[in-house]
């Protein structure tokens, strides 16, 4: 298989939910639009952001298939599905649907309650589930703040190089600089390696960042195009004061309970997601007026997402 580099950057879309708490897909196609009119190039569903290990293999069927049904027609936005990482045989059947629905690609993280004893126990695994889709790119999903499994995956390549021909690359969020550029570097830059930090977005770009995934990009695309174009213009003060912008930001996460706040932030872009499901706690009203207080000191109507006129 000839492996896409994908550029720009790629939401991480937040699953919509209703007041009882179940999924509703009947937003996807204006979320959809919305990202779209925000020059965004793509979404990695039922992620972390997306509360992928909080849904039901069938919820997330559901939410793959309305995210496949409104970009059918539209090639150049492409939809990555997140898997999973505790059931195999759960990630081979997803895998399989994604699939048959037509989405581009399909991604795995590792097991986070029993976990593989090394990284070529992990490639096992990589390769077992991206056998079951072999015209389909497949993306591992490098996250070990929440999985707990660090291995280096300048490691994992060396692992599964020559091994799994639809191994198309790795979804990096993790901040080790080291690791990330030695992977761009494998191979003479074999494999598509997209960044995952958006705090930490400035430092990648001079790495060779070329695409990112990041759940700010859904309601702060345009901070994010406005720091690529100064740094690739040179401009590297205002690029960094772009980057603080989104620090502070994404400070306002941790103030206000954690990643249930970005849901807040779509209310404020006009795309009610509802709530997290727990174990995920979600603000109060009162908290919530608090929050829009503190996101206007940041700036955000500067550069937020603009719904479609």
């Amino acid at each position: 298989m000839i492996i896409q580099k994908l550029t720009g950057l790629i939401a991480a879309p937040f699953t919509p939910m209703d007041n009882q708490g179940e999924i509703n897909t009947s937003i996807i196609p204006d979320y959809y639009r919305f990202l779209k009119n925000n020059k965004v190039t793509g979404a990695f569903i039922c992620g972390s952001t997306g509360e992928g290990v909080s849904l039901t293999n069938t919820e997330k069927k559901q939410i793959a298939e309305a995210w496949a049904d409104c970009t059918r027609q539209d090639p150049d936005f492409k939809v990555l599905m997140f898997l999973g990482g505790t059931s195999v045989e759960d990630c081979k059947d997803l895998a399989r649907h994604a699939r048959q629905i037509g989405l581009y690609a399909v991604s795995f993280t590792s097991p986070f309650y029993f976990k593989p004893a090394n990284v070529e126990v992990l490639a096992r695994m990589c390769a077992e589930i991206a056998a079951e889709v072999p015209d389909m790119p497949f993306y591992y999903y490098h996250i070990p703040v929440l999985t707990g499994v660090g291995f280096a995956m300048y490691d994992l390549l060396k692992a599964i190089e020559g091994k799994v021909p639809n191994f198309a690359g790795v979804k990096y969020t993790h901040e080790d600089f080291m690791d990330f550029l030695s992977c761009k570097h494998f191979e003479n830059g074999k494999f598509d390696m997209l960044w995952g930090r958006d705090e930490n977005m400035l430092s990648a770009l001079i790495l060779g960042t070329r695409g990112a995934v990041g759940s700010t990009f859904n309601y702060a695309a345009p901070l994010y195009f406005n720091m690529i174009n100064a740094y690739e213009t040179g401009d590297f003060e205002k690029a960094r004061t772009l980057q603080q912008q989104s620090i502070d930001m994404i400070r306002l996460l941790g103030k206000y309970g954690g990643i249930a706040t970005g849901k807040a932030y779509m209310k404020l872009v006009d795309i009610d997601c509802g709530s997290f499901r727990l174990p995920v706690k979600n603000m109060s009203a009162e908290e919530f007026k608090s929050f829009k207080k503190d996101v206007e000191l940041v700036g955000f109507h500067q550069f937020k997402s603009l719904a479609p006129h």
